[in-house]
């Protein structure tokens, strides 16, 4: 199936298939980083704004 359809591709054609590869690429990898990020890592991101130093980091996210 593959076969038939990659000797049907034109030259210009191949520029759309290899950007389809790269969204699915991006999108693969933003999808596995937003399901591996640690929750205290989400919530100090989310109060830095709020916050006037870093001095009250939680102590999971100090090294």
């Amino acid at each position: 199936m593959f076969k038939q359809f990659t000797e049907n591709i034109d030259s210009n054609q191949v520029y759309l298939i290899s950007s389809l590869g790269v969204f699915f690429v991006f999108f693969i990898v933003v999808t596995v980083m937003l399901i591996r990020i640690r929750k205290p890592h989400v919530e100090h991101m989310s109060d830095l704004p709020l916050r006037d130093s870093l001095t009250d980091l939680p102590q999971s996210l100090q090294s």
